[in-house]
């Protein structure tokens, strides 16, 4: 018997999300159940990127944003993180010529500096190769800290105001917005965080003020197409009010 294919909603679909973010978590959890490495569930949470970005780029959502590495992921044992950042490439090497086709551009926030300069070099050739797509922008926060962002974003204007560029009463919101990593990206619709988990883990904190939240028990490297849409249509029920009645 053939897997059923998954379906969304004309309900789902009339109200999609302009930008969906995902904290990718229980890769680790995934493996010690299975009672393999570390290293196999972040590999096939690899395939389970490849099947979302997919998704999204076919459903016309313009916006993914994907948690890939956390600054705090810094305080792994360095094998895994070794281990981590020749997957990243061998990712950019084996993905970057379908998301080509695919029309998708590429986009990064963090701390970029502190990645291995091999795996600079080859997400700055992957930026460059799908500058010119317009269809889904794929967000991959890398090294990346909801807080060092706005401590970096404070200082940027503190060092504006000292030079006589920006007067304090002029500092507000859009201004805090241009001077994160994120700027010129629309906040997230919908943040989606996988392994049940009921935290935020230091991410996009000042851009989900009134994002739409589902989580679900599914481990990162079982959530696929099917489990995406059903996030999807968890959305299409919300009324988002923004503060309003």
């Amino acid at each position: 018997m053939s897997p059923q294919v998954p379906h969304l909603s004309a309900e789902a679909k009339a109200s999609l999300p302009r930008h969906v973010a995902i904290i990718m978590d229980g890769n680790g959890r995934w493996a010690r159940q299975r009672h393999l490495p570390r290293v196999e569930g972040h590999r096939t949470g690899a395939e389970s990127a490849r099947a979302v970005i997919r998704a999204a780029g076919e459903l016309g959502i313009k916006y993914l944003t994907l948690y890939a590495f956390s600054a705090e992921n810094w305080n792994r044992p360095k094998e895994e993180v070794d281990t981590l950042m020749k997957y990243l490439v061998q990712y950019l090497k084996s993905e970057t010529p379908e998301l080509n086709r695919n029309n998708v551009r590429l986009e990064v926030i963090g701390q970029i500096y502190r990645l291995p300069e091999n795996v600079q070099e080859h997400l700055k050739k992957a930026i460059q190769t799908l500058s010119r797509n317009n269809g889904l922008t794929l967000v991959m926060a890398l090294s990346y800290g909801s807080r060092i962002e706005i401590v970096e974003a404070v200082r940027a204007i503190a060092e504006k105001v000292r030079q006589g560029r920006l007067d304090p009463p002029d500092i507000n919101e859009q201004v805090i917005t241009q001077h994160l990593w994120t700027r010129g990206i629309p906040d997230p619709d919908l943040l989606i965080r996988t392994s049940g988990e009921m935290r935020l883990s230091n991410f996009l904190l000042w851009q989900i003020s009134y994002t739409e939240l589902v989580v679900t028990p599914t481990l990162w490297p079982d959530f696929r197409k099917a489990q995406f849409y059903d996030a999807l249509e968890e959305y299409a029920r919300r009324h988002r009010r923004f503060g309003g009645l």
